[in-house]
């Protein structure tokens, strides 16, 4: 006896990427048309990678298709043991015949045929038989078949003739898609950057990764906390070997509300025709599960027209409908997927319109901050090349600087000013996409997750503009590098204008890809330096008079005289100033922020002048002091006098 298909081993739950994107299209098509193409169909990969899942796909899948199709799956194990065993009982021949019905045939692990002789020459027999017969056969392995030890020539040649595919270890993007899907199928949720952390860990194999999640799991479970910056040294012992099994499926609940419905219409069945109680019957369930049942409430309305058990097949035929559109759209646009039309089995072609907006991209990218604006940027010498080319590419979006890319430190106004070109290309009409590198990443691997790459990149092709923040955090991060790649060019190609700011110098950038940085180079690369004085003055005076209704001059002054290493530190310093100001309720002045911001108490007001004598005063070390050779302190800055000795 074959083993049975594992029921968790389906294409809906493989979470597809770069690594494995081939094999699953090579399969998808054998399930779809088995013996019809890639036949053989060999997949090698090491272990833990998603072969035997890719295989059982294959069979949950044509299965689907076609139910009374023959599928058989066996390890290379059984198939030894199996056919030994029947030579062993003279029933060799017998064996044979037990695969002449099989429509599909699933061998896993193959490459422990070093060394087996009469098994090689007995699944050349197989091979051959099921090409002749147009039958499907798929094989799995850890190595190519070049590699397995042995191997008799002629197999090597069979599988050569049809298609040999492999499937590499997952990319980064891939494994954080995989666990998160883990963690949602335990109904385990964990803090801000704990799966990424597990992701980058170096650990290949799928099974491994999993371990490592059950391994969080456990210590969650147990009261541990497990942030991210503790991940490695949790896991630091080394992971299981192999995932945990599938949980065993859960019992369904008892229908009561189909039993409720059978009660009522038997009830229906004693009132009136049998017809109309079936129809009563099926609009009280459509209508409990959300349904518009106007189509069903027209046949009691009228009188019979058509055989009621034809339109309440139609009726349940167009619901199946709505049910594989609107799972479509969850993927393709999750925020349309609870659209009323997915509830309307009156007007399906409205719901299949939708999807394909949704699959077209007709969802937009995110949109650029309105809140900064171009015109709010404080243009000064420092940055006035950025502020130019800024304005430029505003003029003429993808003629000048194209892609137009700002470097400098954290707070020194790059988001603020990639934001602002945004936000004034939008009011041009043209459509921007504007996101955080994290957050391209972050939308990648849902994608992958969602298995819906390719509507995810319809989606941001279909801008005229791409402003991306923050694109030295796409480092390390290969599936998003190749990603961008491919945006990039499709923007360069259609002239369409590309904005990106760096925290890291170009130069000193890290794990990017030359291809994508030689691309980055070829722009304009403009440098935003730490605010200098002239900035730091117009940003404060800026500040104070949108919050006091008159500001005295010397304030921003003094606070553009105050060191800060970026604008974000002069907004900063204006704001400790003016909330002391509200709190103490003073009079905002130069002094005061001197004492806010220097932690000195600040100094009362000048006394009235009394009337003077000799101009000494009492000792009070033993010393005669003048007024006249002392600092004074008067309520203007520009009244404070500090004479010399005479």
């Amino acid at each position: 006896m074959s083993p049975p298909l594992n029921p968790y081993f389906r294409f809906d739950t493989m979470v597809v990427g770069a690594a494995n994107r081939l094999a699953v299209t090579a399969a998808r098509a054998v399930a779809e048309t088995p013996g019809a193409v890639y036949n053989p169909l060999f997949i090698y990969a090491k272990p833990g990678l998603g072969k035997t899942h890719l295989l059982m796909a294959m069979g949950h899948g044509a299965k689907a298709i076609d139910p009374a199709l023959s599928v058989e799956y066996l390890t290379l194990d059984h198939f030894i043991e199996a056919f030994h065993a029947a030579i062993a009982s003279g029933q060799g021949e017998a064996y044979r015949k037990r695969f002449a019905d099989v429509s599909l045939l699933l061998v896993d692990d193959v490459q422990f045929l070093t060394g087996q002789r009469e098994a090689q020459a007995e699944l050349l027999r197989i091979v051959d038989a099921m090409q002749t017969a147009s039958r499907q056969i798929v094989l799995t392995s850890d190595r190519p078949p070049s590699e397995i030890e042995a191997l008799d020539e002629r197999l090597i040649r069979r599988f050569a003739g049809g298609l040999v595919i492999d499937i590499s270890p997952p990319d980064y993007e891939t494994k954080v898609a995989i666990l998160r899907r883990k963690a949602e199928e335990r109904r385990v949720t964990f803090g801000p950057g704990v799966l990424e952390a597990v992701a980058k860990l170096g650990l290949d194999n799928v099974r491994e990764l999993v371990g490592a999640l059950n391994r969080l799991i456990a210590h969650q479970a147990a009261g541990d906390d497990v942030p991210a910056e503790r991940v490695e040294a949790l896991l630091g012992g080394g992971v299981p070997a192999s995932a945990a099994a599938p949980a065993a499926a859960v019992e369904p609940p008892p229908d009561e509300f189909g039993d409720f419905l059978s009660d009522i219409s038997a009830t229906l069945h004693q009132q009136i025709e049998a017809w109309r109680g079936k129809v009563a019957a099926a609009i009280l369930r459509w209508e409990g599960e959300g349904y518009r049942t106007a189509r069903l409430e027209a046949l009691l309305d009228g009188e019979l027209a058509r055989d009621p058990e034809e339109a309440l097949r139609e009726f349940e035929a167009d619901v199946r409908k709505l049910d594989a559109l609107r799972a479509e759209a969850e993927q393709a646009a999750p925020d349309l997927a609870g659209s009323p039309v997915f509830r309307d089995p009156g007007d399906v072609p409205a719901a299949a319109e939708l999807l394909e907006q949704a699959k077209d991209g007709a969802h937009p990218p995110p949109a650029p901050s309105p809140v900064w604006r171009l015109d709010a940027v404080v243009e000064a010498a420092g940055n006035r090349v950025a502020v130019q080319a800024a304005l430029a590419a505003v003029a003429e979006p993808g003629e000048k600087y194209n892609p137009l890319v700002l470097v400098g430190g954290t707070g020194v106004g790059k988001t603020h000013l990639l934001h602002g070109i945004g936000t004034a290309l939008a009011a041009r009409g043209l459509r921007v996409a504007c996101l955080g590198a994290e957050e391209f990443t972050g939308e990648l691997i849902e994608a992958i997750d969602r298995d819906a790459v390719a509507q995810w990149r319809k989606r941001y092709r279909r801008a005229d503009a791409f402003l991306l923040d923050d694109v030295h955090l796409v480092a390390e991060k290969s599936r998003s590098q190749d990603e961008l790649f491919l945006l990039f060019n499709h923007f360069l190609e259609g002239g369409r204008q590309m904005v990106f700011s760096s925290a890291v110098a170009l130069s000193q950038l890290a794990g990017v890809e030359s291809r994508l940085l030689t691309r980055l180079e070829g722009g304009l690369v403009a440098e935003l330096p730490a605010p200098e004085r002239e900035i730091r003055q117009k940003v404060a005076d800026r500040l104070l008079c949108e919050k006091v209704p008159e500001v005295d001059p010397e304030v921003a002054a003094y606070l553009a005289g105050r060191p800060a290493e970026s604008v974000r530190g002069v907004q900063g310093l204006v704001q400790r100033v003016l909330s002391a100001a509200e709190a103490q309720q003073a009079k905002l002045t130069a002094g005061f922020a001197r004492s806010v911001l220097e932690c000195a108490p600040a100094r009362p007001p000048r006394r009235t002048a009394a009337p003077r004598g000799s101009g000494l005063v009492a000792p009070g070390t033993g010393a005669a002091r003048s007024r006249e050779k002392m600092v004074w302190d008067w309520p203007d800055i520009g009244d404070r006098l500090i004479e010399e000795w005479r």
